[in-house]
C-alpha cells in the first residue's frame, strides 16, 4: 500500500519498473505457457432458462411509481475534519400511457416536462458524521434522533408511518409486537422483546432506557460514540427508498383500493435485499406479498440492478439469448437458487439457500429486444427454500403482467434504461459538482 498524500507532502506512487521482475521470472512464464484462452464459442449461456415470453391476453399494468435515492458526503479542508452527509430520496408517479407516447430514443423536452409535472414527493436529510455536534448530545445520540426525526417530519411522516405498518404487519387482523432487536443504549446492547403493537417509542426491559420505532432498523450498528460511518448515509437512504416505495402500497390498502393495487408497478432502483441488521425487515415483507397474493391482490414490485455479478453475468450470455432480431418475441430466465449458486456465484453447496435472510425478490434476466436486456428481481412472497426454485413465472407474483408492461418502459439512452428510474434519478441525484460543492457551502465547512 503507498503512503497518501497529506496537506503538507505528496503521495507516494507506485514503482514505474515494479513489472520487471515479474516479466523476467521463469516461474511466471512458464505458468503463463500453460495457460488456454477460452474462445468465444465456450462463452455461451448454455444452461440458461430462457423462455419465449408469450404476451397473448396478458394486460399491461397502467400505472407505474419510481423510487430512487442519492447522498453526498462534503467534508472541511482543514483539522481537524469535520463531515457531513447530505440524503436525498424521490418518488415519482407515472402514467405508462403518457410514456407510451415518447420517443423513446429521443424524448422530447416538453414532454418529459408535462409527465413529470406534480408528479414527484421528495424528501431530504442530513447526517453529522464526525467533529460535527449539538450542545448536550454525543454525536451518536444526535445521529438517532436527526434518524428518528426524519423519518416523523419528512413528508408529513410517510416514511414513519409505513414504518409502523410494516413492523406491526398491520395489514393483518393480529396485534404482533415489532420484531425484537438490540438495545441502543451503549451501556446496554442487550436484545430487547420489541415494542408494543403500534408504538413509536417504549422503554429497554434491560436498562430502562429510551427506544424509537427507527432503533428496531438497526442503524445505531453503524456509528460509534463520536463518529458516524458514512454507510449509515447510504443505509438511511436504502431504508428510506424502500419505506417510500411501500407507502404507495399502504395507502392503497388502507383506503380499500385493491383494484389501483392491482395495476399499478412499483419500481425500484437496485436489488429487493436488506442486508445484515436491516434484513428483519425481510420476514415482514415477505408475510405482506404473500398475504396479499392469498388475498388475490398480486403487489406488482421490481428492483432493477444496475451493476454487479447479476449484471456483469447477463452481458456475457446476453450476446447467445433470444430475440437476436427485432421480429422474435421477447424472452426471460427466471433463475434458480442453484444457478445463481453454480453460474453467478461460482460456489459450491451451501448450508443456506441464496438469499434466504436478506432477499424479497428472486432474479429474473429479461431480454425485450437484440439491444436491451437487464436484470430485476420480482417477489415470491414466503421464500422458496429449495435448490431448483423458483422455476417457472409462476412462482413470481405477477412476473407476466410485469413483463408486459416493461416494453413500453424503456429508454434507450442508457443500456438496459427504463424511464421511470432515470426520471427519479434526475429528481433525487446529488453531482458531485455543483451540488457538493454548494452544499458544503451551505453547511458552513
Amino acid at each position: 500500500m503507498p503512503y497518501q498524500g497529506g496537506d503538507r507532502l505528496s503521495g507516494e506512487r507506485a514503482s514505474k519498473l515494479g513489472h520487471l521482475e515479474i516479466v523476467k521470472s521463469t516461474f511466471v512464464q512458464s505458468l503463463i505457457d500453460q495457460f488456454e484462452y477460452p474462445t468465444e464459442v465456450e462463452d455461451s449461456d448454455e444452461g440458461t432458462p430462457w423462455q419465449a415470453l408469450d404476451l397473448a391476453d396478458v394486460q399491461p399494468l397502467t400505472a407505474v411509481i419510481a423510487v430512487d435515492g442519492s447522498l453526498q458526503t462534503v467534508a472541511s479542508d482543514g483539522l481537524p475534519k469535520r463531515a457531513l452527509s447530505f440524503v436525498k430520496t424521490a418518488l415519482v408517479r407515472l402514467d405508462r400511457r403518457a410514456i407510451e407516447k415518447i420517443d423513446k430514443r429521443m424524448p422530447h423536452p416538453v414532454l418529459m416536462r408535462e409527465l413529470m409535472r406534480e408528479s414527484a414527493l421528495q424528501a431530504a436529510t442530513v447526517f453529522p458524521l464526525r467533529n460535527v455536534r449539538v450542545p448536550g448530545l454525543t454525536n451518536y445520540d444526535l445521529v438517532r434522533n436527526i434518524i428518528r426525526d426524519s423519518l416523523r417530519i419528512e413528508a408529513d411522516g410517510l416514511a414513519h408511518d409505513t414504518l409502523k405498518w410494516l413492523a406491526y404487519q398491520k395489514w393483518s387482523t393480529d396485534r404482533r409486537s415489532s420484531p425484537r432487536f438490540a438495545c441502543p443504549h451503549l451501556s446496554c446492547g442487550e436484545e430487547t422483546k420489541g415494542l408494543p403493537y403500534d408504538a413509536d417509542d417504549g422503554t429497554c426491559e434491560h436498562c430502562g432506557g429510551e427506544l424509537y420505532l427507527s432503533d428496531m432498523i438497526g442503524f445505531h450498528r453503524e456509528m460509534s460514540e463520536d463518529v458516524a460511518a458514512e454507510s449509515l448515509a447510504t443505509a438511511y437512504m436504502l431504508i428510506h427508498e424502500t419505506l417510500l416505495l411501500f407507502s404507495v402500497i399502504r395507502f392503497f390498502w388502507q383506503q380499500g383500493d385493491f383494484g389501483s393495487l392491482r395495476n399499478v408497478l412499483l419500481i425500484k432502483d437496485g436489488p429487493l435485499t436488506l442486508r445484515g441488521q436491516y434484513s428483519k425487515l425481510v420476514p415482514c415483507i415477505r408475510n405482506l406479498f404473500a398475504f396479499a397474493k392469498d388475498k388475490a391482490c398480486p403487489i406488482h414490485l421490481i428492483g432493477q440492478e444496475k451493476t454487479g455479478a447479476f449484471v456483469d453475468h447477463l452481458s456475457e450470455i446476453g450476446r447467445f439469448a433470444p430475440p437476436q432480431t427485432l421480429d422474435e418475441p421477447p424472452s426471460f430466465a427466471v433463475l434458480s437458487h442453484r444457478y445463481v449458486r453454480e453460474k453467478v456465484q461460482l460456489m459450491p453447496d451451501r448450508d443456506n439457500e441464496y438469499g434466504l435472510k436478506t432477499n424479497y425478490g428472486e432474479k429474473v434476466l429479461v431480454k425485450l429486444d437484440p439491444y436491451c436486456q437487464m436484470v430485476i428481481s420480482v417477489p415470491t412472497g414466503q421464500y422458496l427454500d429449495h435448490p431448483d426454485k423458483p422455476a417457472t413465472a409462476s412462482d413470481l407474483i405477477g412476473l407476466r403482467r410485469i413483463l408486459a408492461t416493461l416494453p413500453s418502459l424503456v429508454s434507450y439512452h442508457n443500456e438496459g434504461a427504463l424511464i421511470p428510474i432515470n426520471l427519479a434519478n434526475g429528481v433525487a441525484s446529488l453531482s458531485s459538482y455543483p451540488s457538493a460543492k454548494v452544499l458544503k457551502l451551505f453547511a458552513g465547512l
